[in-house]
């Protein structure tokens, strides 16, 4: 006899589940068993032989979507609210976009970014502006491939003036690493007593490793032929080459120096004559203006110095040299001047002769009583290399000129710069924006003077062109610098100044220093506090109008094509010359220090 009972399931299907009790025989039993997916979820489940639990491998991945459109419908719906979207993103409009995000029936598009979320907002990019100088202040970091060569030293005392010394041993037109320079400073220091007059020798100054330099013939016949071309002497080439770079990179610039006391405080302004470089000028802040002999401070430098080109050029003859006496004191010292002064040169034509000028306009013109030269030393002298025919009597001064009459308010000269042809015709820059040029023939009175500015910006430095001698360069306190023909520098209306071939606005601070280079004629280095800057002046403007545009040249910060390199970070550059014997090689004096470098495209 079978009892039925029927009850009700908890399964959320509602399904209706019987449960069967039958009897037992020996030979067969009957047993019946609720399917898997009717049983309830709560009841707990356990895995036999007869239920076993399996686990589908692609339920996640047929997962029903929960959306009920079907896939005409979305294809329709994803149409032009897309278009709505993706037009809203372009045009930059976040809420429409938004909108039209939100629209879509059809997939779900991505939210809308918005750039002004965040602490962070997206940097501006700005081309930097070398003439602009550091506004954000921010360190500037160099770009070493802008060089063939670069060496920077911080001294004790910041100064204001440098020159160079050239070499008596290495030679001219020296292009071979690692190079030798030598410079005269003087400084500025907290105490009078501390300032000083100093020798630096700076040797073993290579290239920076990897810079570029120019190719060789087989260099370009590699590039043009493919590697399959093979000339018959790379393998020593190669060698010889790979050999100097390892000998350049593993050298260490080696720094010597001497020192000559200066109790005239500040030095404002020092100058090596050209024909014996053992003569150094110097003009003080007390308004006196020296004389040393860095004879023997040379010799002993020549002696001990650790430059690798030194000891193959010329090493055998530097230790065997005997050193001149050495004197640390001025050997002559004049006091003739009202005032302090910055002006002083010396000329080139007529050995031993040099102009001074002080702040109150006042110019002297000094000559040596003696042979200057050291062939002219030694043929009349003989070879006395420990005697040194410099005194107190070596030197005679004359003032020949005074302030002029149209500049009596601020009649300071600020420059000197004699002929490099003609000996006894030099000119000066003078405050108030005069330009003047003297024949010493004539005491008392300038041969031409003009006003070149007419707002009365001071001219501040001037440099005469050696290799085209009527090609004047001033610089101003206004921060624009003018190149002049002398040819056309008179003008035939003294109130109207000369028309330059050039004049430069972009500069924003006052021109502190400009030379022209020693062997191109078309090329100056010009300094303000910003920095140093090469520019060559052969180079024209593709637009045959843009050099004629007046407003435009103007414009502080305009760019002139004519200006080939930028050497920024010093703070306050005062000075910059052209080494006379290392192609290209600039040096420069700021309050940071001094610097030597070559640029890679010069």
């Amino acid at each position: 006899m079978v009892k039925n009972s029927k009850r009700k399931s908890s399964d959320d299907s509602g399904a209706i589940v019987s449960d069967n009790d039958s009897h037992l025989g020996s030979n067969s039993a009957s047993t019946k068993t609720t399917a898997p997916a009717l049983r309830s979820v709560n009841e707990e489940e356990v895995e036999t032989a007869d239920n076993l639990q399996l686990e589908d491998p692609y339920e996640d991945i047929y997962e029903e979507e929960e959306d009920d459109d079907s896939y005409e419908d979305v294809y329709e719906s994803s149409g032009d609210e897309d278009d709505e979207y993706m037009e809203a993103m372009n045009e930059g409009d976040i809420t429409a976009a938004a909108a039209a995000a939100a629209a879509t029936k059809g997939p779900k598009l991505p939210p809308p970014i918005n750039i002004n979320d965040g602490e962070v907002q997206p940097a501006q990019i700005k081309t930097w502006n070398p003439f602009m100088g550091n506004t954000t202040g921010e360190q500037l970091e160099m770009d070493e491939t802008a060089y063939k060569m670069h060496h920077a030293l911080t001294p004790e005392w910041p100064s204001l003036t440098l020159d160079i010394v050239p070499d008596a041993h290495l030679g001219e037109n020296r292009t071979r690493f690692p190079h030798t320079v030598t410079i005269v400073v003087g400084t500025q220091a907290d105490k009078k007593s501390k300032n000083k007059l100093s020798v630096l020798r700076m040797s073993d100054l290579c290239r920076i490793p990897g810079s570029g330099t120019e190719k060789t013939e087989k260099e370009l016949d590699d590039e043009m032929l493919g590697d399959a071309w093979k000339h018959e002497d790379d393998d020593d080439s190669d060698s010889s080459s790979s050999d100097e770079e390892e000998e350049e990179e593993e050298l260490d610039p080696v720094l010597e120096n001497y020192s000559f006391p200066h109790s005239g405080g500040g030095i404002n302004r020092v100058r090596v004559c050209p024909h014996n470089s053992s003569v150094v000028g110097v003009w003080g802040e007390n308004g006196v203006v020296s004389l040393y002999d860095i004879g023997g401070a040379i010799d002993m430098l020549d002696r001990s110095s650790l430059s690798a080109n030194a000891r193959k050029n010329d090493g055998s003859q530097a230790m065997n040299k005997e050193v001149r006496k050495m004197r640390k004191d001025p050997f002559f010292v004049y006091s003739g001047h009202s005032t302090e002064g910055y002006a002083i040169d010396w000329s080139r034509v007529t050995p031993g002769r040099l102009a001074t000028a002080d702040c109150d306009g006042n110019i002297h013109i000094w000559n040596a009583t003696h042979p200057v030269t050291p062939n002219d030393i030694v043929a009349k002298y003989g070879n006395k290399s420990q005697s040194s025919p410099w005194s107190n009597s070596s030197f005679t001064v004359e003032p020949m000129y005074a302030a002029h009459g149209d500049n009596l308010d601020n009649p300071s000269v600020e420059d000197l710069q004699w002929s490099p042809t003609e000996a006894t015709v030099l000119a000066s820059a003078e405050c108030g924006g005069y330009v003047r040029i003297y024949d010493i023939r004539c005491p008392g009175k300038a041969m031409i003077s003009n006003k070149i500015h007419s707002g009365g910006a001071d001219v501040n430095v001037i440099s005469w062109n050696k290799l085209v001698g009527n090609l004047l360069a001033t610089g101003g306190d206004d921060g624009s610098f003018s190149v002049f023909d002398l040819r056309n520098f008179q003008t035939a209306d003294a109130s109207i100044p000369p028309k330059p071939l050039a004049r430069f606005h972009s500069h924003r601070t006052p021109i502190t220093s400009l030379e022209w280079h020693p062997t191109d004629e078309s090329m100056i280095a010009v300094s303000d506090d910003n920095g140093t800057y090469v520019y060559d002046l052969s180079i024209e403007e593709d637009d045959p109008d843009h050099n004629n545009n007046a407003e435009e040249a103007a414009v502080e910060g305009v760019i002139p094509p004519q200006l080939l390199f930028v050497h920024s970070g010093s703070e306050m550059t005062k000075e910059v010359h052209w080494h006379p014997q290392i192609p290209s090689c600039i040096a420069t004096t700021s309050l940071s220090g001094f610097n030597v470098f070559i640029p890679s495209n010069l």
